[in-house]
């Protein structure tokens, strides 16, 4: 890409419509980082959007195999990418060589959305290559100066120099087989760990620290009837008991950042840890962005629907902006759209709060009718949103602001596959089994979750994992795929417990053969 690099910029009369966009959309009070819009041929395009959106990444055969698919898909007209926009400090955005200028307009609002969300929603916070391995204060304060370092196409470009550095050394095969390893392993990660502390750091020499038991309070005359001095002895054995149990174990709590604990602790060569810890860094990178798919798609269309429609397009672009729009925001049997799903949402909060339709007596409420025609004229829509938008991440959101009236307005429903008539059939509109699907699909990203529960297993040096069973079986193939990659990063064998059909079992793998031991711990 370095090469068409000086050829991209924004011609003249795009330059003049971007400041005229920055303009309406900061009297609205979007709040966003610099931004940089370049200008790209379809191919160019599609060699971006197979890198991620970003311009410079590692070497790998992914890559290739992404652009392909987009640049046939781009040629047999089964789809079209309209924009990108890279969350990082000033933001880059790329304009489709050959759009109307109707589309254009309408691809600048919609990266003025995304990148105000990117400055002040909570989850981006962790990108932010300045705040530290664990980020103590995710939210910003009401005028505070916000300018992080968020320089990520520098970090992605060093990252790929690296890794060219290690290929020219130790070879393309060895390396590619590496990456692929790592690759299968990268969403075994922990989303959450920038915002908690996960490890109390503790010397292995430092004497335990007197147990004390919780007391009921109680009066002096009562004390020894309401804490018997027998029982407080046998809890604090008993706690005692479960301290000694756990000194020695290794790691000392369960870990579900796998990717870390193989980093420490695996027995890898120097390049391998580089490349696995690069894995690490780009995969938390865009953690973020699945945390808020519909909240950010949602967000960008809640903007530039609004501004197109009461100030950017004039009479003459109105229906080709309708026209478009309506195409992005079409739903089809099978999947979400997210952008339909989030910018409703945002509409229906609005709607909600200007009305005055939330909190205790809107709740208490049986009247249909008069819970149809409520209005009290509160005004506080536009507040919340902007509230709504810092604060909430995609599984919050549905959680609180899917309503039932929602859900019926726009015939939400559950479909599952049917042998009988071998098709999808309609399970149920029932809302509160539409709304739990949905989060479970939204719930650490509709993957397993995996924890580190023993680095000794049967003190035997084996990685014990522990799958946190939710009510769905792994499957097969991938498990044993997973474990075919452990291994080859442990070096050792690996176990995971976990359940399948109802009953506990141990899937092993030792390098040569895969074993399952029913009636695991």
């Amino acid at each position: 890409m370095a090469q068409f690099a000086t050829n991209t910029s924004l011609p003249r009369y795009l330059r003049v419509e971007q400041e005229k966009i920055e303009k309406i959309a900061r009297s609205y009070g979007l709040d966003f980082f610099p931004i940089v819009f370049e200008m790209l041929s379809y191919d160019m395009m599609n060699e971006i959007a197979a890198y991620g959106g970003f311009p410079n990444r590692y070497p790998h055969w992914r890559f290739g195999m992404e652009y392909e698919r987009l640049s046939k898909s781009y040629e047999y007209g089964l789809s079209k990418i309209y924009e990108m926009v890279i969350n990082s400090n000033p933001s880059y955005a790329y304009l489709l060589e050959g759009n109307s200028l109707t589309d254009q307009k309408l691809v600048m609002c919609h990266v003025m959305g995304h990148v105000d969300f990117f400055k002040n929603n909570f989850s981006f916070r962790a990108t932010d290559l300045d705040a530290g391995e664990t980020v103590t204060d995710p939210m910003r304060k009401s005028g505070e100066s916000y300018a992080p370092d968020r320089k990520w196409v520098d970090k992605m470009a060093n990252h790929g120099s690296a890794v060219r550095r290690i290929v020219d050394r130790y070879g393309v095969p060895k390396v590619e087989e590496f990456i692929d390893t790592c690759l299968s392993l990268e969403n075994l990660i922990d989303p959450w760990s920038r915002f908690v502390v996960r490890r109390r750091e503790s010397r292995p020499d430092e004497e335990p620290g007197q147990i004390v038991v919780p007391r009921l309070r109680a009066k002096d005359y009562m004390e020894e009837f309401i804490n018997p001095s027998e029982y407080m002895e046998e809890q604090k054995k008993k706690l005692e008991a479960e301290r000694d149990k756990d000194r020695g174990r290794f790691p000392a709590q369960r870990e579900q950042d796998v990717l870390a604990f193989l980093l420490e602790n695996a027995p890898l060569e120097r390049w391998e840890r580089a490349i696995l810890s690069i894995i690490r860094d780009e995969a938390y990178y865009f953690v973020p962005q699945m945390q808020t798919k519909i909240m950010n798609e949602g967000w960008a269309s809640f903007w530039h629907s609004r501004m197109m429609t009461n100030d950017v397009c004039d009479w003459s672009e109105i229906v080709d902006y309708a026209e478009n729009n309506a195409g992005v925001m079409a739903t089809s049997g099978g999947r979400l759209n997210p952008y339909k799903l989030g910018v409703e949402l945002f509409r229906s909060i609005e709607e909600r709060w200007n009305k005055g339709q939330f909190g205790r007596e809107w709740e208490d409420c049986s009247d249909l009718d008069v819970k149809k025609n409520w209005d009290l004229r509160l005004g506080l829509g536009r507040e919340k949103v902007f509230e709504v938008r810092a604060l909430y991440n995609d599984v919050t959101f549905i959680d609180e602001f899917l309503t039932p009236e929602f859900a019926i307005e726009h015939k939400m429903f559950t479909f599952n596959w049917s042998n009988r008539n071998d098709r999808f059939e309609i399970d149920t509109r029932e809302f509160r089994a539409v709304k739990e699907k949905l989060l479970a699909q939204l719930t650490n990203f509709g993957n397993p979750f995996i924890y580190v529960e023993d680095g000794n297993f049967d003190n035997r040096g084996e990685l014990l994992l522990n799958h946190d069973h939710r009510g769905v079986d792994l499957r097969a193939d991938y498990a044993k795929e997973t474990l075919n990659s452990l291994v080859r990063v442990w070096r050792r064998p690996v176990c995971i417990a976990t359940q399948t059909d109802g009953k506990k079992v141990l899937l092993r793998y030792d390098g040569k053969d895969h074993s399952m031991k029913h009636d695991a711990p």
